[in-house]
């Protein structure tokens, strides 16, 4: 499998290791079993992301396991990750204050406990990468395409009546394989392909790239998620528009141009092959419909988006977890709603600030030259697909969007600490 200096960008200034965001800070010298316990526990958490059929899932609960790591290997918090932590504090204290007069619903406080967990885990996740970011993306991107071809294979094995217990792994004819929704499963099959997507750019198509490319995609189009599929497609164009603007030549841009352009050629024909079978065309025209019977109507998604705006301007504290639902018979389907309704005012303002200020300052570090910008740029890419795809689903607790808001985070202070060294540097050589 392609690894991450096959995409990292030509020409980069060799910086010594001590003026880089990667080695660790004078005196504070960590030995490697500690290093080697932290990779090992990053590598199984991630390749564990995929199983969420119970909550909490295994990956939950390993994320104590990787904070214990990362604690006995040295990694600190950088003080620029700072606005990050203080945004999804306020976020979670404005929900604390919906929960006054539900303190007798246990699922309300498991659902504020969650939400505490998964800011916890993008912050930790931010400190991860913002410290030897090359390697520990490397171990991230194998563990998660690992994931998501076991994720995929079920999914796609499923459908096909191929297992055991196939319906475990559908719901509605639709593939959600080790997930409890398909509008969740197609998501986060997202990222990997985007990696996938820069290999084959990099170096062309191989055999196991290609095949895990085909194995995810068949398992995103299986899912029959329409906002997955936007998402993708926002996600690749965004990713691959980034990749043209900051490629180090005019061969490299023609490249990623012509490239692409065969990927999705390849994608069309497997599209067209999977719609040679009749009950893959006829769930694909039913999807494939811009507006579905339960988004308009009395009690349609959108009906539910304007009902949902008039009471939040109602409750500056928030209804609380799952109270619209109870109070209106479903929930509103955005995420940004959703921050208000649940978390108040306060809370929403934090929530729509956290989302704001993650798109400026990862457009703004996937411009900077640094080894891991391949890896930035992907999760960047994949960011902004999940905030467009946010305004159509509640994406407030998928933990793959944590884990991107952390990488985002994470690997744009190790770019910005990367360019104060650089420039340090120069200066001294002056």
């Amino acid at each position: 499998m392609i690894t991450a200096e096959d995409v990292a960008p030509r020409g980069r200034v060799s910086i010594p290791a001590a003026a880089t965001s990667a080695p660790l800070r004078a005196g504070r010298k960590v030995q490697p079993l500690a290093r080697g316990f932290l990779h090992v526990t990053l590598f199984v958490v991630v390749l564990t992301s995929s199983f969420a059929l119970i909550e909490p899932s295994p990956h939950d609960m390993l994320i104590g396991v990787l904070a214990f790591a990362a604690l006995i290997a040295g990694i600190s918090l950088d003080r620029k990750l700072l606005p990050l932590v203080f945004l999804l504090a306020v976020w979670n204290v404005g929900g604390l204050f919906a929960l006054f007069e539900l303190t007798t619903q246990k699922e309300a406080i498991q659902y504020a406990a969650t939400s505490f967990y998964l800011a916890i885990a993008a912050i930790l996740f931010a400190c991860v990468v913002a410290q030897d970011s090359l390697r520990r993306m490397q171990i991230i991107k194998i563990a998660y395409i690992l994931s998501a071809v076991a994720a995929a294979v079920i999914g796609v094995a499923a459908y096909f009546r191929a297992i055991p217990g196939a319906d475990t792994f559908l719901l509605y004819g639709r593939v959600k394989s080790t997930f409890k929704d398909p509008n969740v499963f197609g998501p986060f099959l997202v990222l990997p392909v985007l990696f996938l997507i820069q290999d084959i750019i990099a170096r062309g198509p191989r055999l196991l790239n290609t095949a895990a490319t085909l194995a995810i995609t068949a398992g995103l189009f299986l899912s029959f998620s329409r906002g997955a599929w936007f998402h993708t497609a926002l996600s690749a164009m965004i990713m691959i528009v980034l990749m043209v603007l900051t490629a180090p030549s005019q061969r490299d841009r023609v490249r990623i141009i012509g490239l692409s352009g065969v990927a999705i050629a390849a994608l069309g024909v497997l599209v067209v092959a999977m719609l040679s079978v009749g009950s893959l065309r006829t769930m694909l025209m039913e999807r494939a419909q811009l507006i579905q019977s339960y988004d308009v109507g009395t009690g349609g998604r959108f009906q539910l988006q304007e009902l949902a705006v008039g009471t939040l301007l109602d409750q500056p504290f928030g209804l609380g977890p799952f109270e619209f639902a109870r109070i209106f018979g479903l929930q509103q389907h955005n995420v940004y709603l959703q921050a208000f309704l649940v978390y108040g005012w306060v809370g929403g303002a934090a929530y729509i600030a956290m989302v704001v200020t993650t798109l400026a300052i990862g457009l703004r570090a996937s411009f900077l030259r640094t080894p891991w910008q391949p890896y930035l740029i992907a999760s960047y890419g994949m960011f902004v697909g999940e905030v467009a795809e946010s305004f159509i689903i509640d994406s407030d607790h998928w933990r793959h969007y944590f884990l991107a808001l952390g990488l985002v985070w994470g690997l744009a202070v190790a770019s910005l600490n990367e360019r104060r060294a650089r420039l340090r540097i120069a200066a001294g050589l002056r």
